[in-house]
């Protein structure tokens, strides 16, 4: 298992930023904790789920082992990350995990 950060650099906020990525939540989540990102950060309803992070915390994840991602690379774990989530079944009035 991996985790990647793609080559994106949107420009917003002062801040040049890009995508964190991985084969897994559990991966994803791990690497962001290890990073000092907050849970709530987390893009659980974004097109795909992924953690922004600037260009200063991807250098960090760079150092850490964290791949660069291409295209394809992404998109699979994009894939895998939504088809994830999408099996986790929510129940009434369940705490959301993903928003903490």
């Amino acid at each position: 298992m991996a985790a990647y950060v793609d080559n994106v650099a949107i420009k917003w906020g002062g801040n040049t930023w890009c995508h964190l990525v991985a084969d897994s939540l559990s991966e994803l989540h791990e690497i962001a904790r290890l990073l000092g990102l907050r849970r709530k950060w987390f893009q659980v309803s974004a097109s795909y789920p992924h953690y922004d992070v600037t260009a200063k915390t991807r250098a960090r994840a760079l150092e850490l082992g964290v791949l660069i991602g291409d295209r394809k690379q992404i998109i699979r774990c994009a894939r895998t990350l939504k088809s994830e989530l999408a099996s986790v079944p929510k129940q009434p009035n369940q705490l959301d995990l993903f928003s903490l």
